[in-house]
């Protein structure tokens, strides 16, 4: 079992800046960018792959994904087998 393993919440009824911003609270130590309604989710998915606990995992990247939805569900089950 990981000493620290990673978490991803379930994204489905959330919009980005909700599901994002629990994700900002979970790895508060890592000082990810707090979205708005202007960040751009692709850029922001970039930050969240580049902390630590996800870098040796094999997560996918947001660039092959058009909605951040789609992205963070793939992300979730990459990370929590199992959850959806």
């Amino acid at each position: 079992m990981a000493l620290n393993p990673a978490l991803v919440y379930d994204p489905r009824y959330h919009n980005f800046e909700s599901w994002a911003s629990l994700m900002c609270e979970a790895y508060a130590p890592q000082q990810l960018e707090i979205p708005t309604a202007t960040t751009d989710w692709k850029l922001w998915a970039d930050g969240l792959k580049a902390i630590d606990v996800f870098t040796n995992e094999a997560i996918p990247g947001a660039q092959g994904f058009n909605d951040w939805q789609l992205w963070a569900e793939a992300l979730m089950n990459a990370v929590n087998p199992g959850t959806i």
